[in-house]
């Protein structure tokens, strides 16, 4: 099970960077998408790199002992250092690419710090797990230690004050994504607090070693992947809200489309149905097939009947647009009734009591279809078109 947890944690923001790989590929100039990119990238590098496997790798394949230890400690850095910069493009400004600049170079230094405290240090045993208490009393070693511990600790409580400070500004989905990642900030620097009390207690001749290698990739893990989800909940978030809407408008529609089904498909009218594809593009699809059996049922359109239900819904209900979808049901309706005994091309356009060159829009089509399903109206203009074509035929 050693750092199968690490590997696990790594494969799924890596799994994330795969998914919006694609989209950097198409806005690869938007600085925002290129931080969102590369924090993914590099908190999963954290995790690989801190695996005590990885360790062992690069330590024997390198020749030098503890090499993975700076190598890890830079690429939690370079993580801390993303994600200040992601935040300050989150946020916006007028001075959004100077801020971003001072963050980066700032932590370029500790980066050059952990590098050089390590080259000037000893450590001649290696340790996969516990580098940071065993080696907590070696010169240099512990200084490269504090140095990266402060760096983390200082961009995850600044992240976690500003993302919930912000937080209460704001609502919705982005009020959701700060909160978890603020959150995850706080879990982040649960990772770099246990760490510093291990090393604290090695100082004073205790041994918390357990806290530092069990508590402390806990809370990194957990903090890491709070906060790649807080940062893609205001991404994903919205187009969540659409496929849901989209979802919702496609099922209430059911029930126009089953009334136009025998339409559709004695006269070939519906499209291929789409398959595996999105909420948005089956509700294009049940549309469209809507709107091309309402075109040829326009010559059907009842004047007198339209004029008639809207006038009784208004008077009852007060309310036009159910009076205008009621009446545009009940015309439905019986259209389709009639067009199965008429042929559309004995009729005009201006033939007495119709409706030429009007049709209800794609937004009248909702209210249509829950009117066909519960308007009394609907139900007596049906009966009475197939009432008067039965009497026509005999």
């Amino acid at each position: 099970m050693s750092g199968l947890i690490n590997y696990l944690s790594c494969g799924l923001l890596w799994l994330g960077l795969l998914v919006k790989a694609p989209d950097l590929l198409r806005h690869w100039r938007d600085p925002y998408l290129r931080v969102i990119c590369v924090l993914l990238g590099l908190a999963g590098a954290c995790f690989f790199l801190g695996a005590p496997p990885t360790v062992g790798a690069i330590n024997q394949l390198s020749g030098v002992p503890n090499l993975a230890a700076p190598l890890t400690y830079a690429s939690i850095t370079a993580y801390s250092a993303s994600s200040q910069v992601l935040f300050v493009y989150w946020r916006g400004g007028p001075h959004v690419h100077r801020t971003a600049r001072r963050w980066i170079v700032a932590y370029t230094f500790v980066i050059v710090g952990i590098a050089v405290m390590f080259a000037l240090g000893d450590t001649p045993v290696e340790r996969r797990t516990d580098l940071d208490t065993y080696y907590a009393k070696t010169p240099f070693i512990s200084e490269m230690i504090v140095l990266y511990l402060c760096g983390h600790l200082a961009a995850v409580s600044v992240t976690t004050v500003s993302s919930l400070r912000w937080a209460r500004q704001v609502d919705g989905w982005l009020r959701a994504g700060l909160i978890t990642l603020g959150v995850g900030s706080l879990c982040g620097a649960g990772y770099s607090v246990t760490k510093f009390a291990a090393v604290v207690a090695r100082w004073c001749g205790r041994d918390w070693t357990e806290l530092g290698t069990t508590v402390s990739p806990a809370a990194a893990g957990l903090g890491a992947v709070l906060i790649v989800v807080g940062v893609l909940i205001p991404l994903g978030g919205p187009r969540l809200t659409q496929w849901r809407r989209a979802r919702r408008t496609y099922a209430r529609l059911e029930p126009l489309e089953h009334e136009l089904d025998e339409l559709l498909t004695r006269r070939a009218l519906r499209l291929p149905r789409p398959r595996w594809s999105s909420p948005a593009t089956r509700l294009v699809w049940r549309q469209t097939s809507i709107h091309n059996a309402l075109g040829h049922l326009d010559a059907f359109f009842d004047r007198a009947l339209y004029e008639r239900t809207l006038e009784a819904v208004a008077h009852t209900t007060g309310d036009p647009e159910q009076a205008e979808a009621t009446a545009w049901a009940a015309v439905v309706a019986a259209a389709v009734a009639e067009e199965r005994h008429r042929d559309p091309h004995l009729l005009t356009a201006d033939e007495p009591g119709r409706l030429p060159d009007r049709a209800p829009g794609t937004a009248l089509l909702v209210p249509i279809a829950d009117a066909l399903t519960r308007s009394p109206l609907v139900a007596a203009a049906r009966v009475r078109a197939g009432t008067t074509e039965g009497s026509s035929r005999a």
